[in-house]
């Protein structure tokens, strides 16, 4: 069984790939391999509306010129999909964006994440990570993906790098998350 984890942050190194990789560390200590691809950061086009990938069926975008055709990839090659961006201004980083709006119409028309797990993670300052938590999980709802919930919303009020390992509660969420993925990924497997 394989998970990817995306980082929708520029911050290779930030709060948002410390939560994902700390969930990828969980479930490998339970024999589930991981990766994270680093999205954010990277120059991304939203999608263009061309309808190119409906048309063509062959699971990837006409624009091949960045990388969220290699991401799709990855989540169409893995068995769970956890998603991180970090709350700007009250909503998603525009990697993030960019993702959803291309890999969504991509995905979507070809069942590519069909009953896979889906679970979103977003650090936060102080408010407004519920929208960002919302459109990535709208984004694995409208995909038929299966949703692990926590022991809370699956954020951590972390501002600074490193201020999500200060987040008892944060570290304690992802901990939770993580076992529910790998519950749910034993039972569909």
């Amino acid at each position: 069984m394989k998970v990817i984890g995306i980082n929708g942050s520029p911050r290779k190194n930030g709060n948002t790939a410390a939560m994902i990789g700390s969930i990828l560390d969980d479930l490998s200590n339970n024999g589930i391999d991981g990766e994270i691809f680093q999205l954010g950061g990277n120059l991304v086009r939203g999608c263009s509306g061309c309808n190119w990938c409906k048309d063509n069926q062959v699971g990837r975008c006409v624009f091949s010129d960045d990388c969220i055709n290699e991401c799709i990839e990855k989540m169409a090659s893995a068995d769970a999909v956890i998603i991180g961006s970090p709350t700007y201004f009250s909503t998603l980083t525009t990697e993030t964006k960019a993702l959803i709006d291309r890999g969504g119409r991509i995905c979507r028309s070809q069942g590519l994440l069909r009953r896979k797990v889906g679970a979103a993670v977003t650090p936060v300052r102080r408010a407004g990570s519920m929208n960002v938590f919302q459109s990535i999980n709208n984004f694995f709802l409208i995909q038929e993906m299966i949703v692990p919930g926590s022991s809370y919303w699956n954020m951590s009020l972390a501002a600074a790098p490193g201020d999500y390992e200060k987040d008892e509660e944060g570290v304690k969420t992802m901990k939770t998350l993580a076992e529910n993925i790998s519950w749910l990924m034993g039972k569909l497997n």
